[in-house]
């Protein structure tokens, strides 16, 4: 069967003009012999015609070409489907892409959607909210926020957001209830993750994997934030932060466990995000794990 592909370009991902990029995409599929077509992203994010077009025109891929809220713009009307998504990771954060071992040079990422390798992965609802990579309460949410009303992107503007409002932001009061047990704390921030990373190779959940029907949750608590700041470094550095259900009794500062799903109850409303994009906090949150929500072209795995 023919490849047939969508390309959707966000024009304002990242900091970098993506002239050169849709040159590149016409060359390639050009001297390939590939149909396509070249879209850009809808800033409201609606692509509610995306299953009639894929079915009525017989579309084989749908390639994304910008960073974690788009995918999960577009991938949210695609859950399911047995159709190849592939990534062209332009943006600031790429956790995604990043965790499936895409590279941001597009000519290798290109490379990966030419060699026709794709597996399911994972995705998860927060309420009705489906999220593909990393979803947060609290202190992660607010950079998001605050990272979102920027006119300039990129690496720099998130670090230069993070520590301007690492030590003046607040921790909420939570009740997590998961595999018969409750836990309450409170805490500086909750991440939700079926990626191991942030983007940027900032790794927040090193033992994460894609498509093993579980979610990695990193309780971050209200402790000194110096000591919080060193040990998130020390995350990010090594990488080595233990997992299991017994790190409940035995790293207060931290928890790190897996379920395949959990509540909330977050009474003073803390802020959330879905995929480094705010939405409206809830006071009663319920996470869960869509398995196998979509195929993804990746680099195959070496056996």
């Amino acid at each position: 069967m023919n490849r047939k592909f969508i390309f959707f370009i966000n024009p304002i991902a990242g900091t970098k003009n993506k002239e050169r990029l849709i040159n590149y995409i016409n060359l390639k599929c050009v001297e390939n012999k590939l149909i396509f077509e070249i879209l850009f992203t809808d800033e409201k994010g609606e692509y509610y015609f995306l299953k009639d077009k894929i079915c009525s025109e017989n579309i084989t891929d749908v390639i994304i070409c910008g960073g974690d809220g788009t995918i999960n713009h577009i991938a949210r009307h695609l859950i399911g489907i047995d159709i190849n998504i592939g990534i062209i990771p332009v943006s600031s954060g790429n956790g995604l892409a990043f965790a499936a071992g895409i590279k941001t040079d597009y000519k290798k990422s290109f490379d990966v959607i030419l060699k026709v390798y794709s597996d399911w992965i994972d995705g998860f609802y927060v309420n009705n909210h489906f999220s593909c990579m990393l979803s947060g309460l609290g202190f992660d949410a607010f950079v998001a926020n605050a990272f979102l009303r920027k006119k300039r992107r990129g690496l720099f503007t998130y670090i230069l957001i993070c520590l301007r409002y690492f030590f003046i932001s607040k921790s909420y009061p939570f009740e997590i209830s998961f595999d018969h047990q409750k836990l309450q704390t409170k805490a500086f921030f909750i991440s939700i993750a079926n990626s191991n990373q942030f983007g940027n190779y900032v790794k927040i959940a090193p033992k994460a994997k894609l498509n093993d029907g579980l979610l990695d949750i990193i309780i971050v608590t209200k402790k000194n934030k110096i000591m919080v700041a060193l040990l998130l470094l020390k995350q990010v550095l090594f990488g080595n932060i233990q997992r299991g259900k017994d790190v409940l009794h035995k790293n207060k500062n931290l928890y790190y466990f897996q379920v395949p799903q959990l509540k909330l109850k977050n009474p003073m409303l803390a802020p959330i995000h879905i995929d480094g994009e705010p939405i409206t906090t809830e006071e009663f949150v319920s996470i869960k794990i869509q398995s196998k929500a979509i195929r993804l072209l990746q680099p195959k795995p070496n056996v």
